[in-house]
């Protein structure tokens, strides 16, 4: 199986993200979009994130009618912060060495990539998909160590969009690919920030996730107050 990896706080999930998994799965030919919603990531600051529990849930009611969307709870189970390269040479534990797992990410979070724990142990692990993101340019990657070296030409090619994929072989057989795919403008922070506000979030949710967003009230309370924060 060619197992595409998704990961991210889902905070909430919304159509954008299932749009995107669907491009990509198509885009690339992948048997499946594998959900990893976010334990506890070491990126990101934690002030407006729901519960794991809650971000699981609300994915899996995402997905439940596509079967080609699966979700795992391996980095919301994990008690410590969650690093990809733990995650990915867990999930190759699991699926064997028969499986291709692909890392898809965006953009401009892969401009941080040379960051990452282990990064080039990571670039040994698994493909990388690295999605077209609005205000992030693929020039860069360029000369951005620990990556081989590109083509300047053929990224700036992507940034013009006069070609839409990038194929680039990376260590030990895997491989990188830079998608170019229609823009999507939901934000996630928009959408918590439209709660807060009791404003309408109409066609931005799959309708499950927004019934249980409301009934378990959700992102409706102020940051800095108690209750449920997202």
């Amino acid at each position: 199986m060619h197992i595409g990896l998704f990961g991210g706080t889902f905070n909430p999930i919304h159509r954008c993200h299932l749009t995107i998994a669907a491009q990509i799965r198509e885009r690339l030919a992948l048997d499946q979009i594998l959900f990893i919603p976010t334990g506890e990531p070491p990126h990101k600051p934690h002030d407006n994130l729901a519960p794991a529990s809650h971000r699981l849930e609300m994915v899996r009611l995402a997905i439940a009618a596509d079967p080609a969307f699966a979700v795992s709870d391996i980095e919301v189970r994990r008690a410590a912060k969650s690093y990809s390269v733990d995650t990915v040479r867990a999930l190759r534990d699991h699926y064997g060495s028969t499986a291709d797992l692909s890392f898809i990410i965006g953009l401009d979070a892969f401009l941080e990539f040379p960051s990452w724990r282990q990064a080039p142990d990571l670039l040994r692990l698994c493909h990388f998909i690295v999605m077209s993101r609005t205000g992030a340019s693929f020039t860069p990657l360029a000369d951005r160590p620990p990556l081989p070296a590109i083509s300047r030409q053929a990224l700036e090619s992507l940034d013009r969009r006069t070609q839409d994929r990038l194929d680039v072989p990376l260590p030990g057989g895997t491989h990188l690919t830079c998608v170019c795919l229609p823009p999507c403008d939901i934000s996630a922070s928009d959408i918590r920030q439209r709660l807060r506000s009791r404003m309408s979030i109409a066609s931005l949710l799959p309708a499950p996730v927004e019934s249980y967003i409301m009934r378990v009230r959700l992102y409706q309370e102020e940051p800095d107050r108690p209750g449920i924060k997202g």
